[in-house]
């Protein structure tokens, strides 16, 4: 490694909750435990001190402005920190943000990477061309095949240039031997759920591409049907982020169905690994591709079996049938805005006997940590980084000392 410390920037509008969001703090935390410096460009949010707590310096920009006028301005100042800063390399999470970066990398001379963390909807050639300053880095990282997959069909990347980094998930605080009896009962405390009842989980930001009305239409047809168990209790977690009127539209189909406290809002969770240890099967309802899809993987590294729709890179995280044999599955897949579908698999998995769902959840916690660990994530990142730099940061990096609690809702 050369003998100055390398400076990484890495540039996100806001860091609030969200798997960029925790990546970016993933990354710091690795870098600097690399022996690099790390920068994260931002505007802010709740998650701010763990950029400070990982080792990170935070520099406030309004980096999520759409504003052409203020996207140039933002590229001249990021050319200013570069400068200043002796920025080796910077590293776009979001889309207004990249077209910053990109002007002040190819006006500085350095590196470019970028993350595709979303399946961003493109309705027209000008959401196209916003969209495909994703695809424009030195090196575009995938977060999944499918992701990969996505890139090369609108943009025609070279695959050369991609590279297939999977969200990783720290398979220690998701751990359920790490997990104290307490956490779980003032969780299921906070939700008034009692010792005898099973929960149902939908971890995931309420917004309406999210499912939480597939959730509860799947609920209310079970229920209608006598089938929803009278000891379940549907648990809808995830910050509104504003969203007033979607909560009201739950609230509203909730009581609607006549499913008032059998299905509750808790909103954001903070300890999301009592909360999958909590929960009797976890729901991923996305009625659009996931890129990847972070929730999915954490409970399945909790022992927790999930159901997912059958799009996106769901299949890469959740082994189901007919793909695998019925004594390999983890979880189930059904198919997107399907309440029905939804309904059959809940039924089965609350029909599970502890062995059946023991076993499923053995399976799954060996499938994440064997192939999506927070440590691989961290260095395959780093050997980017050093690909583009001639440094060593992912043999200098440490898996131990890499490692951060995460998991918000």
């Amino acid at each position: 490694m050369p003998q100055h410390r390398p400076t990484i920037l890495q540039i996100i509008p806001r860091l609030d909750t969200g798997g960029a969001e925790r990546t970016t703090i993933e990354m710091t935390q690795a870098i600097t435990a690399a022996g690099g410096r790390a920068l994260v460009v931002t505007e802010g949010g709740r998650m701010l001190p763990q950029v400070t707590a990982a080792g990170g310096e935070v520099i406030t920009l309004n980096a999520g402005t759409k504003n052409p006028l203020a996207m140039l301005a933002n590229a001249r100042r990021l050319q200013e920190i570069v400068e200043r800063e002796q920025v080796g390399l910077l590293h776009a999470r979001s889309r207004a943000p990249a077209w910053s970066a990109l002007i002040a990398a190819r006006r500085t001379g350095r590196p470019l990477v970028t993350t595709y963390h979303g399946a961003y909807s493109e309705h027209g050639p000008l959401k196209r061309a916003y969209n495909s300053v994703m695809a424009r880095g030195d090196v575009v990282i995938a977060n999944s095949h499918y992701t990969s997959r996505l890139i090369q069909d609108r943009y025609g990347t070279p695959e050369a240039r991609i590279r297939v980094i999977h969200r990783g998930v720290d398979e220690e605080s998701f751990d359920p031997a790490r997990v104290s009896p307490d956490r779980v009962e003032r969780l299921r405390a906070r939700w008034s759920v009692t010792p005898d009842q099973k929960v149902v989980l939908h971890a995931a930001r309420l917004t309406s591409w999210k499912g939480q009305t597939v959730v509860i239409s799947a609920a209310a047809k079970l229920a209608g049907e006598g089938r929803l168990p009278a000891n379940c209790v549907v648990i809808l977690a995830g910050d509104a982020q504003g969203r007033s009127d979607y909560v009201r539209e739950l609230e509203n189909q909730i009581s609607a169905s006549g499913l008032a406290g059998r299905v509750r809002l808790v909103g954001h969770v903070d300890d999301m690994p009592a909360a999958y240890l909590a929960a009797h099967v976890a729901v991923v309802a996305s009625t659009e591709p996931e890129a990847f899809g972070r929730a999915a993987a954490e409970a399945e590294a909790m022992g927790c079996p999930v159901i997912a729709t059958n799009i996106g890179a769901a299949p890469e995280t959740v082994r189901a049938a007919p793909t695998v044999a019925a004594n390999e599955i983890t979880g189930w897949l059904v198919p997107p805005h399907d309440p029905a579908a939804l309904a059959e698999h809940l039924h089965a998995a609350l029909s599970l006997s502890d062995a059946e769902r023991a076993a499923i959840g053995a399976r799954a916690r060996a499938h994440v940590c064997q192939s999506f660990s927070l440590s691989a994530m961290q260095r395959a990142t780093l050997e980017v980084y050093d690909s583009l730099l001639g440094t060593q940061l992912a043999a200098a990096c440490s898996a131990t000392s890499s490692r951060i609690p995460s998991g918000d809702a």
